[in-house]
């Protein structure tokens, strides 16, 4: 290679991939005041993710759930998850203030129950089998993990709250596959 070169480290990339990022012109939506939330949902459907249920014994008794595809691992030691819950949410008061919750990571064979977690309907545990985990919450049965969590701490995320559990107890059945979301679909993987 010359010492002298006039190449820019773009130049020496070849061949070169079609990256809207990288392409001359518009660098992609950005995200100032007015920007399309639509289109940025669309771009995080990109990444595809597990759906879970969390689940949760609000003070009064009675059991919350919902539908999540935010849940990530934070930390191995100490054992820490972390999920968010939109601001909006007619659960979030029962959320933060249970002592516990559980999230329930689907197996491929519950799109069912995601639906049902997804919606506004009265009774969502109604016909489901259940066990109660550490502080009462609820643990889905047909699940391919578990993870019942002491509700630690919340920080504030915009139109979102995060929540961050340690984790008490997990649990989890390496026969089931679990159920997938991409592109606005479920997904299901297929075993190799």
């Amino acid at each position: 290679m010359s010492s002298h070169s006039d190449n820019t480290a773009r130049d020496l990339v070849a061949p070169r991939l079609h990256c809207p990022a990288c392409d001359d012109g518009p660098l992609g939506q950005e995200t100032g005041a007015d920007y399309d939330c639509r289109a940025f949902r669309d771009a995080l459907g990109s990444f595809a993710t597990g759906i879970a249920v969390v689940t949760a014994c609000a003070p009064d008794g009675e059991f919350v759930g919902l539908t999540v595809n935010s849940f990530n691992s934070v930390s191995l030691d100490p054992p820490l998850v972390l999920w968010s819950l939109d601001l909006g949410s007619p659960n979030l008061e029962a959320f933060r203030s249970a002592s516990h919750y559980v999230v329930n990571i689907l197996a491929a064979d519950q799109a069912e129950v995601s639906q049902r977690f997804a919606t506004r309907i009265p009774d969502r545990f109604g016909d489901l089998q259940l066990c109660i985990g550490v502080g009462g919450a609820p643990l889905l049965h047909g699940c391919c993990a578990w993870f019942e969590c002491a509700n630690e701490t919340r920080h504030p995320g915009g139109d979102h709250l995060i929540f961050v559990g340690r984790v008490e107890r997990f649990s989890h059945d390496p026969a089931r596959l679990p159920l997938v979301y991409h592109a606005g679909r479920y997904r299901n993987l297929a075993r190799d």
